[in-house]
Protein backbone atom coordinates (compact mmCIF):
# COMPACT_ATOMS: atom_id res chain seq x y z
CA UNK A 1 0.00 0.00 0.00
CA UNK A 2 1.29 3.44 -0.72
CA UNK A 3 1.43 6.22 1.01
CA UNK A 4 -1.30 7.67 -1.19
CA UNK A 5 -3.92 4.88 -0.40
CA UNK A 6 -2.99 5.03 3.46
CA UNK A 7 -3.69 8.52 3.42
CA UNK A 8 -7.29 8.06 1.92
CA UNK A 9 -8.00 5.00 4.42
CA UNK A 10 -7.61 7.70 6.78
CA UNK A 11 -9.96 10.46 5.24
CA UNK A 12 -12.40 7.52 4.74
CA UNK A 13 -12.31 6.32 8.29
CA UNK A 14 -12.17 10.41 9.53
CA UNK A 15 -15.25 11.25 7.46
CA UNK A 16 -16.98 8.00 8.54
CA UNK A 17 -16.18 9.12 12.24
CA UNK A 18 -17.74 12.64 11.81
CA UNK A 19 -21.08 11.59 10.38
CA UNK A 20 -21.16 9.00 13.26
CA UNK A 21 -20.84 12.20 15.31
CA UNK A 22 -22.53 14.11 13.20
CA UNK A 23 -25.72 11.60 13.86
CA UNK A 24 -25.26 11.20 17.43
CA UNK A 25 -25.99 14.74 17.97
CA UNK A 26 -28.54 15.70 15.55
CA UNK A 27 -30.18 11.86 18.02
CA UNK A 28 -29.43 13.90 21.56
CA UNK A 29 -31.04 17.04 19.68
CA UNK A 30 -34.62 15.14 18.57
CA UNK A 31 -34.70 13.24 21.86
CA UNK A 32 -34.26 16.36 24.33
CA UNK A 33 -36.99 18.12 21.94
CA UNK A 34 -38.78 14.90 22.04
CA UNK A 35 -39.08 14.58 25.58
CA UNK A 36 -40.30 18.73 25.94
CA UNK A 37 -42.59 18.56 22.92
CA UNK A 38 -43.54 15.49 21.89
CA UNK A 39 -42.26 13.23 18.65
CA UNK A 40 -44.57 15.56 16.73
CA UNK A 41 -42.43 18.69 17.43
CA UNK A 42 -41.00 20.43 14.33
CA UNK A 43 -38.03 19.00 12.69
CA UNK A 44 -36.75 23.10 12.45
CA UNK A 45 -36.86 23.03 16.32
CA UNK A 46 -34.43 19.78 16.41
CA UNK A 47 -32.26 21.65 13.69
CA UNK A 48 -32.14 24.64 15.57
CA UNK A 49 -31.06 22.60 18.44
CA UNK A 50 -28.31 20.36 16.77
CA UNK A 51 -27.17 23.77 14.91
CA UNK A 52 -28.13 22.06 11.49
CA UNK A 53 -30.07 23.12 8.82
CA UNK A 54 -33.35 21.18 8.40
CA UNK A 55 -31.94 19.67 5.08
CA UNK A 56 -29.18 18.01 7.38
CA UNK A 57 -32.34 15.48 9.30
CA UNK A 58 -33.80 14.63 6.12
CA UNK A 59 -30.47 13.02 5.00
CA UNK A 60 -29.93 11.25 7.76
CA UNK A 61 -33.70 10.33 8.24
CA UNK A 62 -36.05 10.50 5.34
CA UNK A 63 -38.95 10.17 7.43
CA UNK A 64 -40.28 11.11 10.68
CA UNK A 65 -40.44 7.36 11.66
CA UNK A 66 -36.62 7.08 10.82
CA UNK A 67 -35.82 9.70 13.07
CA UNK A 68 -38.03 8.77 16.16
CA UNK A 69 -37.39 4.63 15.68
CA UNK A 70 -33.34 5.88 15.49
CA UNK A 71 -33.99 8.39 18.84
CA UNK A 72 -35.78 4.88 19.98
CA UNK A 73 -32.65 2.94 19.78
CA UNK A 74 -30.15 5.69 21.03
CA UNK A 75 -32.02 6.27 23.93
CA UNK A 76 -32.11 2.70 24.81
CA UNK A 77 -28.46 2.45 24.23
CA UNK A 78 -28.19 5.67 26.03
CA UNK A 79 -30.01 3.97 28.94
CA UNK A 80 -28.21 0.71 29.25
CA UNK A 81 -24.87 2.34 29.02
CA UNK A 82 -26.01 5.22 32.04
CA UNK A 83 -26.37 1.93 34.11
CA UNK A 84 -22.40 0.90 34.92
CA UNK A 85 -21.05 4.72 34.64
CA UNK A 86 -24.21 5.92 37.14
CA UNK A 87 -23.02 2.94 39.86
CA UNK A 88 -19.43 3.96 39.41
CA UNK A 89 -19.78 7.77 40.10
CA UNK A 90 -23.07 8.45 42.46
CA UNK A 91 -22.62 8.46 45.90
CA UNK A 92 -24.60 5.16 46.56
CA UNK A 93 -26.36 2.68 44.31
CA UNK A 94 -29.70 4.40 45.21
CA UNK A 95 -28.52 7.40 43.68
CA UNK A 96 -27.37 5.49 41.23
CA UNK A 97 -30.79 3.76 40.86
CA UNK A 98 -32.97 7.16 41.04
CA UNK A 99 -30.75 9.09 38.17
CA UNK A 100 -31.23 6.06 36.31
CA UNK A 101 -34.89 5.83 36.55
CA UNK A 102 -34.93 9.44 35.66
CA UNK A 103 -33.31 8.65 32.36
CA UNK A 104 -35.67 5.76 31.70
CA UNK A 105 -38.67 8.20 32.28
CA UNK A 106 -37.51 10.30 29.19
CA UNK A 107 -37.04 7.47 27.24
CA UNK A 108 -40.73 6.39 28.09
CA UNK A 109 -42.07 9.76 26.69
CA UNK A 110 -40.55 9.23 23.36
CA UNK A 111 -41.35 5.39 23.72
CA UNK A 112 -44.58 6.23 23.77
CA UNK A 113 -44.62 8.19 20.47
CA UNK A 114 -43.39 5.63 18.92
CA UNK A 115 -46.63 3.32 19.23
CA UNK A 116 -48.73 5.64 17.71
CA UNK A 117 -45.54 5.81 14.54
CA UNK A 118 -46.20 2.12 14.21
CA UNK A 119 -48.95 0.94 15.27
CA UNK A 120 -49.92 -0.31 11.67
CA UNK A 121 -46.53 -2.12 11.77
CA UNK A 122 -47.02 -4.69 14.67
CA UNK A 123 -44.08 -6.87 13.80
CA UNK A 124 -41.48 -3.74 14.19
CA UNK A 125 -42.69 -2.68 17.27
CA UNK A 126 -42.31 -6.03 18.35
CA UNK A 127 -38.68 -6.40 17.55
CA UNK A 128 -37.84 -3.11 18.73
CA UNK A 129 -39.62 -3.93 21.94
CA UNK A 130 -37.79 -6.76 22.47
CA UNK A 131 -34.93 -5.18 22.28
CA UNK A 132 -35.13 -3.13 24.88
CA UNK A 133 -36.29 -5.50 27.02
CA UNK A 134 -33.21 -7.21 26.06
CA UNK A 135 -31.11 -4.27 26.86
CA UNK A 136 -32.43 -2.47 29.60
CA UNK A 137 -34.09 -5.19 32.10
CA UNK A 138 -30.41 -6.49 33.02
CA UNK A 139 -29.42 -3.03 33.51
CA UNK A 140 -31.77 -2.31 36.07
CA UNK A 141 -31.10 -5.49 37.80
CA UNK A 142 -27.79 -4.61 38.23
CA UNK A 143 -28.77 -1.67 40.07
CA UNK A 144 -31.24 -3.29 42.04
CA UNK A 145 -29.19 -5.66 43.04
CA UNK A 146 -26.32 -3.00 43.79
CA UNK A 147 -29.19 -1.17 45.85
CA UNK A 148 -30.21 -4.24 47.74
CA UNK A 149 -26.76 -5.18 48.39
CA UNK A 150 -25.96 -1.90 50.36
CA UNK A 151 -29.21 -1.88 52.00
CA UNK A 152 -31.06 0.79 51.25
CA UNK A 153 -33.72 -0.92 49.41
CA UNK A 154 -35.79 -3.87 50.04
CA UNK A 155 -34.16 -6.60 48.23
CA UNK A 156 -37.51 -8.90 47.05
CA UNK A 157 -37.89 -6.42 44.08
CA UNK A 158 -38.03 -7.46 40.14
CA UNK A 159 -36.28 -4.87 37.52
CA UNK A 160 -39.16 -5.65 34.76
CA UNK A 161 -42.11 -5.11 37.24
CA UNK A 162 -40.51 -2.08 37.98
CA UNK A 163 -39.64 -1.15 34.87
CA UNK A 164 -43.40 -1.62 34.41
CA UNK A 165 -44.83 0.43 36.99
CA UNK A 166 -42.67 3.43 35.93
CA UNK A 167 -43.72 2.93 32.39
CA UNK A 168 -47.49 2.75 33.99
CA UNK A 169 -47.01 5.41 35.80
CA UNK A 170 -45.83 7.70 33.06
CA UNK A 171 -49.15 6.81 30.64
CA UNK A 172 -51.40 9.56 30.17
CA UNK A 173 -48.80 12.23 31.30
CA UNK A 174 -48.96 14.06 28.20
CA UNK A 175 -52.86 13.58 28.10
CA UNK A 176 -53.22 15.44 31.35
CA UNK A 177 -51.51 18.78 32.22
CA UNK A 178 -52.19 18.28 35.42
CA UNK A 179 -50.37 15.05 35.99
CA UNK A 180 -46.82 14.77 37.04
CA UNK A 181 -45.73 11.58 36.21
CA UNK A 182 -42.23 12.44 37.54
CA UNK A 183 -43.33 13.36 41.00
CA UNK A 184 -45.61 9.67 41.14
CA UNK A 185 -41.96 8.28 39.69
CA UNK A 186 -40.02 9.76 42.75
CA UNK A 187 -42.91 8.61 45.28
CA UNK A 188 -42.68 4.96 43.87
CA UNK A 189 -38.73 5.00 43.96
CA UNK A 190 -38.83 6.10 47.65
CA UNK A 191 -41.42 3.28 48.39
CA UNK A 192 -38.53 1.12 47.29
CA UNK A 193 -36.76 1.91 50.90
CA UNK A 194 -35.60 -1.37 52.92
CA UNK A 195 -38.00 -2.81 54.78
CA UNK A 196 -37.62 -2.09 58.64
CA UNK A 197 -38.51 -5.03 60.68
CA UNK A 198 -40.91 -4.81 62.98
CA UNK A 199 -40.35 -4.62 66.86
Amino acid sequence: MNDSDEGTGHAARSKRADARRNEQTLLDAAAAVFVTSGVEAPVRDIAARAGVGTGTIYRHFPTRADLIIAVYRHQVEACAEAGPALLASSASPHAALRRWINLFVDFLVTKHGLAAVLQSDDAGFDTLHAYFLDRLVPVCAQLLDAAAGSGEIRSDLEAYELMRGVGNLCIGADSDPSYDARRMVELLVAGLGARVSEP
